[in-house]
């Protein structure tokens, strides 16, 4: 008997424009230490099964036909304090983003001993060591120490590892997994994959793992289910779903998985799914207005350099210095960026990365070292004014674009704001023209100016925080994993884009991301990072082929390998 049995659910959003179906005729089941992967595109309904399953629908979402058993019982007709005493602790669920999942207000002690209490039989003391131990177990260092702490005090790799343990503390029988590895780099990935692994054989959990992620599909489940506009169109083992699938759908999906061995011109796209998006124009550069008024003097050298980057925050402030505690975030980071190249920065959550990208960016002070930039010297600045005229050759993709976008203003207003800001056009009409065609320019289309955010896909907000970063016509361009919490045909979507924009516009560009094979396709040098230091910067493919740093090769050899996946009808970039 199946430990989970999900039987022809229909998941129904009513709407004024009368109901919108999200999940129609779904059917999956798990046994006991088995792993069942579902897998599609943002949209497909993976979330909203996991979200039917423990009661969370959000309203007047309802599930309509169907039912869902635990155990051999039926729960979705269960009261619900009946449900809320499962949810928890026979079910437990990893939510996608760990941002909004933890309270900001408490500490990470104070959520994960009222948890366990909740749910266990045991008192607040032995509560606590359960909490030290999980987080320990999920990668947490000092995790004695950082129980204390609030999630804003965390990375976001750091914030998921803490979901994770949030999720495992009751020791439930199910667990359901949203993405639970998104923000996470490969080593702690690696770390993750290998508990859930362990919890599912040695306590026979079962556990449904949501995710885009096909090389943690291939790693860790043992069954995949593959979703398309809200039906399940293919399910099987996963080595026969990887490997030899049957739906053209599938088939498609599979081949725009980044790959870790080779590198390719450029990103297949999933050709069986209508149009996310209206189809991107072709630039003119030296026609158009992004390519016009780049008065942007000729470099010689690199465009960006660091010397010494140094970045302590205070973990415990006191009155008196010695009792003061700090944590060295990047410690004497040096290297250089050159004009119109990609250059890619690796290394685990916490490892600085975003830490340095801040720094350049002026958000974060740096706490010693220099940054030079197209012939300034930026960490000399001490005016907005002269700040101003860097700012505007410097844009930033930020990692979540949910959270990176006003709510409350128009897609428009958006990508106007810092057209408005750096005065770089004559009146509000030509403003508005320039928007629409960036819209059109990242395949969006004018229609979407009118909207707000909360009306786009995951994929399609990345498109708006592109054309908002491309509004000052910039000629450095920061990255900060635009692509982790997407789908794989979004992401070879968004990664074509990149590339194409780089290419035309001559843009430079800094790339973090703690996916390696994206970093092989994108980066012309990458630099490796870890504990605040940089350990290695190489050539992209002299890095893969033949790394020198010890931890590069631990990096390089936790990549997943995905042998199964078929090179068929690829274009393989020639390299030196």
């Amino acid at each position: 008997m199946a430990l989970l049995d999900i039987k022809n659910i229909r998941v129904d959003f009513p709407t004024r424009r009368g109901v919108f179906t999200a999940v129609e005729n779904v059917t999956l089941s798990v046994n006991p230490g088995e792993i069942l992967g579902c897998v599609g595109e943002s949209g497909a309904g993976k979330s909203t099964i996991g979200n039917t399953v423990i009661g969370l629908l959000e309203p007047p979402g309802r599930m309509s036909e169907g039912e869902i058993d635990l155990d051999g019982k039926r729960i979705d007709n269960l009261p619900y304090e009946a449900i809320r005493k499962i949810r928890g602790r026979r079910i437990g669920m990893i939510f996608q983003d760990p941002l909004t999942s933890l309270n900001p207000l408490q500490t990470i002690e104070r959520q994960l001993v009222e948890t366990i209490t909740t749910h266990l039989p045991l008192n607040e003391g032995e509560a606590r060591q359960k909490a030290v131990d999980l987080l320990d177990r999920v990668g947490i260092p000092e995790a004695d120490i950082r129980i204390g702490q609030y999630p804003h005090q965390f990375s976001g790799g750091m914030r998921q590892r803490v979901v994770i343990a949030l999720a495992l503390c009751a020791d439930p029988e199910v667990i359901i997994a949203d993405e639970p590895t998104t923000a996470l780099d490969v080593s702690i990935q690696a770390q993750i994959l290998d508990l859930m692994r362990e919890l599912c054989r040695e306590r026979q959990v079962g556990m449904i793992i949501i995710t885009h992620d096909m090389g943690v599909i291939a790693d860790i489940t043992d069954r995949v289910a593959v979703m398309y506009h809200g039906k399940v169109v293919e399910e099987g083992p996963t080595q026969k779903i990887l490997g030899n699938p049957d739906h053209p759908y599938t088939q498609s999906l599979i081949s725009a998985v980044p790959r870790p061995d080779v590198r390719l011109k450029r990103f297949p796209l999933v050709e069986y799914i209508e149009s996310a998006g209206e189809a991107r124009k072709e630039l003119d550069v030296a026609n158009h207005w992004l390519g016009k008024a780049r008065d942007f003097e000729a470099m010689d050298g690199p465009l960006l350099t660091l010397e010494k980057l140094h970045m302590r925050f205070v973990t415990r402030n006191a009155i008196l210095p010695r009792d003061r505690r700090y944590l060295d975030a990047v410690k004497d980071v040096s290297f250089d960026i050159k004009q119109g190249e990609v250059f890619g920065l690796v290394g685990e959550s916490g490892s600085g990365k975003s830490t340095v990208a801040r720094m350049i960016a002026g958000l974060y002070k740096p706490t010693g070292g220099n940054i030079f930039f197209a012939g300034g010297e930026l960490t000399a600045l001490r005016t907005e004014r002269e700040k101003d005229r860097y700012r505007r050759q410097m844009q930033m993709i930020f990692q979540d674009p949910y959270s990176s976008l006003n709510p409350r203003m128009r897609v428009l207003d958006i990508v106007a704001e810092p057209i408005r800001f750096h005065n770089l056009a004559d009146d509000r009409k030509e403003t508005e023209t320039i928007v629409l065609d960036l819209l059109e320019h990242v395949g969006l289309g004018a229609a979407a100016a009118v909207k707000y955010p909360h009306e786009f896909s995951g994929g399609q907000r990345q498109r708006i925080s592109i054309a908002r970063a491309l509004a000052t016509r910039p000629r450095f361009l920061i990255c900060d994993e635009p692509t982790s919490a997407l789908d794989v045909s979004i992401q070879a979507q968004i990664l074509n884009l990149l590339k194409d924009l780089q290419q035309e516009l001559g843009l430079t560009m800094m790339f973090i991301s703690h996916d390696l094979p994206v970093i092989r396709q994108m980066c012309d040098r990458v630099g490796v990072m870890r504990h605040g230091q940089l350990c290695e910067v190489a050539e992209t493919e002299e890095l893969f082929e033949n790394p020198q740093h010890e931890y590069s090769k631990h990096l390089l050899d936790l990549m997943p390998k995905l042998d199964v996946l078929s090179h068929e009808g690829l274009e393989v970039e020639q390299t030196k």
